[in-house]
């Protein structure tokens, strides 16, 4: 069972995917800190300094806070600003990935064998004259 295990665990596929989640894990960071930390500030600015991780909707009479953190703690609050924060991540990852992909399709199209072109119709009929003239 161990050498099953070993057998299944060291196959490419297996290794590749696991690369694939932490090299995943380590881009999730990097785009998060690019959301947070240049473009939402960025669309605050735009925006008249609207920051948009502590903007929430208060569902509870309870909610005083002014600070997101705290609402939480208080009761039922939407926090609309972190999911928009968090769909801007979304959007950014997707459209990453999306040229990824685009760019390895393309090079897969280009290391595959071109057909060969046609000869020319002259030279096909020439051939199969020559192919009649050595018969006789």
């Amino acid at each position: 069972m161990l050498k099953e295990f070993k057998e299944f665990a060291l196959k490419g596929n297996v290794m590749d995917l696991a690369i694939g989640v932490i090299i995943g894990a380590a881009f999730s960071k990097i785009i998060a800190s690019l959301v947070a930390d240049i473009i939402m500030p960025i669309v605050g600015a735009i925006t008249g300094g609207i920051d948009f991780s502590n903007k929430f909707t208060v569902l509870s009479g309870n909610v005083t806070a002014t600070s997101l953190v705290e609402a939480k703690k208080q009761g039922a609050i939407l926090a609309w600003g972190n999911f928009a924060t968090v769909a801007v991540d979304f959007l950014i990852i997707a459209f990453i990935l999306f040229l990824v992909v685009k760019g390895i399709n393309s090079m897969k199209r280009k290391e595959e064998p071109a057909e060969p072109e046609a000869p020319p119709r002259n030279e096909v009929l020439l051939e199969q004259i020559r192919d009649l003239l050595a018969k006789k």
